[in-house]
């Protein structure tokens, strides 16, 4: 994940990918259930893939469009530290987004809400340019080159891979603790979560090798 010679590895690009759709979906489930969650008496796909979700008449519609935007300034950041290259951000924010749009057309059909249409086109535009901002801060920041100094990298990032790795066994504890107290009586919002948390853990070698 640090720079180096650039080489081309599908192993690499396909776990970046399925990290970053990953955590944007985590992300965006977490926003959904702070800003939703204490709304409706019930959370499902529904607000993840439905487009009529998506819309400025009501106030549930405006809290589904709020959670979106947050998303994508989070997917920003995870563009910085799973991507890192500038010139890749648009790339892979538009992997996220035509996925997405994928599964929004097979969960519900063709989108026919232009709102859903210019708040996701507009997430997107956000979530790329200010990746690509973030990213082309850190690499006009000097590279160290101590060999000790990079070893003391590598070994922080591992250990915050580790980190990662608790991080997401107590979240799925946690949310689910979350979703009874919430009397959610929907349980494929919380298959959704765990889904998305088992899929990180195997792309993780890759990403540090």
């Amino acid at each position: 994940m640090f720079y180096g010679k650039v080489v081309w590895d599908p192993f690499l690009i396909v776990a970046q990918i399925v990290c970053l759709q990953c955590l944007y979906y985590l992300t965006l489930g977490v926003f959904l259930a702070l800003l939703v969650g204490t709304r409706v008496s019930k959370m499902s796909l529904v607000y993840f893939f439905d487009y009529a979700i998506v819309t400025a008449s009501t106030v549930t519609g405006w809290c589904v469009i709020a959670s979106i935007f947050l998303s994508c300034v989070a997917g920003a950041v995870y563009l910085v530290y799973l991507i890192e290259r500038a010139k890749k951000c648009l790339d892979f924010a538009a992997t996220l987004y035509i996925i997405h749009l994928f599964i929004c057309i097979i969960y519900g059909g063709w989108p026919s809400s232009i709102t859903w249409w210019v708040v996701n086109i507009t997430a997107f535009t956000v979530m790329a340019f200010l990746g690509y901002s973030l990213c082309m801060k850190r690499e006009m920041r000097e590279i160290p080159t101590s060999r000790s100094r990079s070893s003391k990298i590598l070994f922080c990032f591992n250990w915050l891979l580790l980190e990662i790795i608790n991080f997401l066994f107590y979240f799925v504890k946690t949310l689910s603790c979350f979703f009874k107290s919430c009397h959610f009586s929907s349980r494929t919002f919380s298959i959704f979560f765990l889904v998305c948390c088992l899929s990180i853990l195997p792309c993780i070698p890759l990403l540090i090798m």
